[in-house]
């Protein structure tokens, strides 16, 4: 049996351990490179600087719906450039070195809660495997929580 982390220094300890293993992990040093690739290329940047400017925009149509003059047209522009950034090799590649490092955190997370109590509510990422009521019970909706 594993000895019992008895004090609050011993859990920040142990948490600053874990935290060093995760940063010198394969899954944290890829996502990191994937972010840095990212970030100095320069028409990763062009790109992602287009779409926000033109989310900008999209937010204010969205604000009239269809009824706004240029609904259609900022609709379809935001459509265009969202492909164009989901398709953008180095971003793919980020997108998808962020999923695992959330995976990884995830199912650290799990662990936890489970060593507390298997009855603790962790938030997978996949809704078709979480359960119970997402945003909390304070949503004011019907939680079923408890």
């Amino acid at each position: 049996m594993t000895t019992a982390v008895t004090t609050n220094a011993d859990v920040l300890l142990a948490s600053d351990d874990l935290s060093e293993m995760i940063l010198q992990s394969e899954v944290y040093h890829s996502y990191r490179n994937a972010k840095r690739a990212v970030q100095e290329d320069e028409g990763c940047r062009e790109l992602l600087q287009a779409f926000m400017k033109k989310k900008e925009a999209y937010e204010e149509v969205q604000r009239f719906g269809k009824y706004h003059p240029d609904f259609h047209r900022v609709t379809a522009e935001i459509r265009e450039l969202k492909r164009q950034v989901d398709t953008e090799p180095l971003i793919a590649a980020f997108k998808q070195a962020e999923t695992e490092l959330e995976t990884l955190l995830n199912e650290i997370s799990g662990l936890f809660a489970n060593a507390v109590s298997p009855e603790i509510k962790v938030p997978s990422g996949n809704p078709f495997f979480d359960t119970g009521c997402s945003g909390g019970c304070g949503t004011g909706g019907s939680c079923g929580c408890g």
